[in-house]
């Protein structure tokens, strides 16, 4: 028997962030019913690559009941207030206010059905000057920070999946089942307010802290702000090897048994003074990839070019606008226990 098995969710969902997080209750045995509109879910037309449906569609929709259900008439509301009615859980994340208008307020749903847990995922939250605003994505990678720490020097870049979608489904899931809990030793529901925006804040913390302290992030590539050597290294043969050190006990193996340099850590700790590992270009770092390279090579380049970390000194800090300060202050997750 799965975890989940006998519990009822309605997702009045649509696009990524919802749908991964009911594929999850699903795939744990909660019976999920996707209520999609007469046109369907939009995410149907993302690409047509697995087997002419929609990847996304396919991967996060597995294992759901769909019923299409127009809201907009009186028999599709009902018909969704009957769904209510049975469910243990109500998951949708369609634009900010319109279940309110549709006559599914939060106020009433807590109020007619105490034990059920509501759980809404927007772009901004509840308050403050963008809470009446869809997000996607991108905005999203883009507004909190995110995009101007990713890529490489000569600009700021996207991350190859949809990270906010998936990190703001997870964040719901875990919710979710935190409140399922919650349920089962006091018998009452949970109103959870989930905003994409405050999770990547969240999420942002440690680029935040580095540049309250003087250190902004700057894009690497595949390098790392605070740990090295930890990136791609250039072999004799011109091949690329990655490597990622992240204690000094790992530092010692790799210079006694791949760099074949035992004494290397006595001259070149991890650790020196505290913050070694910070610099890119590092002592650890500078002879790792004068290690992999041949002296030719070396003399041929300038210290800069050795690591992916610095292929060109114009490094970009990362921005600090005032609202990612605020945002990434806040607390991600909004629960009310009734």
């Amino acid at each position: 028997m799965l975890p989940l098995e006998g519990l009822i969710v309605v997702s009045v969902e649509q696009a990524v962030a919802a749908p991964f997080c009911s594929s999850r209750l699903a795939d744990a045995g909660a019976h999920v019913v996707k209520v999609e509109r007469p046109e369907g879910d939009f995410a149907r037309g993302y690409d047509a690559a697995a087997k002419g449906q929609s990847s996304y569609f396919v991967w996060l929709n597995r294992g759901k009941n769909s019923v299409v259900i127009d809201l907009a008439t009186k028999e599709g509301r009902a018909a969704l207030e009957e769904l209510i009615a049975s469910a243990d859980v109500l998951l949708q994340n369609l634009k900010p206010g319109s279940m309110d208008k549709l006559g599914f307020s939060l106020e009433r749903l807590t109020k007619d059905y105490p034990a059920l847990i509501c759980c809404t995922i927007s772009g901004y939250g509840d308050d403050g000057p963008y809470a009446d605003r869809k997000a996607y994505d991108l905005l999203i990678q883009a507004e909190s920070g995110l995009a101007s720490i990713t890529g490489g020097p000569e600009g700021p870049s996207r991350v190859g999946i949809s990270v906010v979608d998936i990190a703001t489904g997870a964040t719901a899931h875990a919710s979710i089942l935190e409140a399922l809990i919650a349920r089962g030793r006091t018998g009452k529901g949970a109103d959870i307010r989930i905003s994409m925006f405050d999770v990547m804040a969240d999420w942002m913390a440690v680029p935040l802290i580095n540049s309250e302290a003087g250190n902004p992030p700057k894009r690497m590539a595949l390098a790392h702000p605070s740990i090295a050597p930890y990136g791609v290294f250039n072999s004799k043969d011109g091949k690329g090897i990655l490597i990622s050190i992240q204690s000094e006990r790992e530092w010692k193996k790799l210079c006694a048994e791949v760099l074949d340099q035992p004494d290397l850590p006595e001259r070149s700790p991890l650790r020196q003074h505290g913050r070694a590992r910070a610099q890119p270009l590092s002592s650890p770092t500078r002879r790792s990839a004068d290690s992999f390279a041949d002296d030719d090579a070396r003399r041929s380049a300038e210290a800069p070019r050795r690591t992916p970390t610095s292929r060109s000194p114009r490094s970009t800090p990362w921005p600090t606008s005032p609202c990612i300060r605020i945002c990434a202050a806040s607390r991600s997750i909004r629960r009310t226990a009734r």
